[in-house]
């Protein structure tokens, strides 16, 4: 006789909002499979990043947190989805102050163990989510996927020097734009944000923001984002630990600024570098395998740090 083995029964996603700085912040809450009623559990929040698709990329990573017993938030950052806000406009400040506004929610729900509280952040998402734990002592944990350390040095890696001059001049002429007509020009995302063939090919493949945004994004997140530099704040997280992952061949955001982050962290900390893949490996409609390698590592991390006994020691 055999004995076949159920999956968990997966849990619908609840429809929740907050608001930070008068603005609605629209997003989802998952609830750990198996969660007792009543109980408080411990839950993770979870960051898009700077395309803000996450209906694309976060449902693989909701889906294995909950069915490892973690509750989960996740929300799009105002200007993003269906929360208020200018819409596409990426100003990293703002983005940390949605994800503080998050905790401050999240203590108040009867399900959550206000205790442990962690973040995980991919792509841009990890570069606010460091810089917001370093603000907030209650984010017991946090994990950064393919992250910038200081995202001017990052935005060097994607230009070269000429391209960088050809683009200086176009920010040149937005800027006067923005305070002549409060506006300022919209670009196709890969013009903002240049990468490598794989992850280019991925925007118009995965991401395919073209179709979802076809009037583009902002040229001033630019400005916005270059001055960000997290690596001066992560030093702050510590007694806290931090996990940073990264993918070898990432020619979005260079594995250099995983080593950067890990540099300026103190203990607790912990740098994992996935052999051969790519910046949008690590993403299950992209790459299953990869995918699954980094939720492993995500587990691991949280079992360890946001469990009871963990929590008390």
């Amino acid at each position: 006789m055999t004995t076949t083995t159920l999956s968990p029964t997966p849990v619908a996603p609840e429809p929740v909002h907050f608001y930070a700085d008068g603005l609605r912040i629209a997003g989802h809450f998952t609830r750990a499979v198996g969660a007792s009623p009543g109980a408080r559990g411990p839950t993770v929040v979870c960051i898009h990043g700077y395309t803000g698709r996450k209906e694309i990329y976060m449902p693989g990573y909701i889906r294995e947190l909950s069915q490892a017993g973690y509750n989960a938030l996740e929300f799009y950052h105002r200007g993003f989805g269906d929360s208020e806000g200018p819409k596409l406009r990426c100003k990293p400040w703002d983005q940390v102050t949605d994800i503080l506004s998050a905790m401050i929610y999240l203590r108040q729900r009867s399900d959550v163990d206000p205790d442990r509280i962690g973040l995980y952040g991919t792509s841009f998402g990890g570069t606010t989510g460091m810089m917001a734990a370093a603000h907030d002592e209650t984010i017991r944990c946090a994990v950064s996927v393919g992250s910038s350390g200081d995202c001017l040095r990052s935005s060097y890696d994607r230009r070269t020097y000429s391209d960088r001059l050809d683009w200086e001049e176009q920010m040149k002429v937005d800027r006067i734009q923005r305070v002549m007509t409060g506006q300022s020009r919209r670009i196709p995302y890969g013009e903002l944000a240049p990468s490598g063939r794989a992850e280019l090919d991925s925007i118009n493949t995965m991401y395919k923001v073209d179709e979802k945004y076809p009037e583009g994004y902002p040229i001033e997140n630019f400005d916005h984002t270059v001055a960000f530099a997290p690596e001066r704040y992560v030093d702050r997280i510590s007694p806290r630990p931090v996990l940073f992952i990264h993918t070898e061949r990432d020619t979005m955001v260079a594995v250099t600024e995983a080593k950067h982050l890990y540099a300026r962290a103190q203990e607790p900390k912990k740098l994992i570098i996935i052999p051969g893949a790519n910046h949008v490996d690590v993403y299950e409609p992209r790459n299953p395998q990869v995918f699954q390698v980094v939720v492993g590592h995500l587990k691991e991390f949280f079992d360890m740090h946001l469990r009871p006994q963990a929590v008390h020691q």
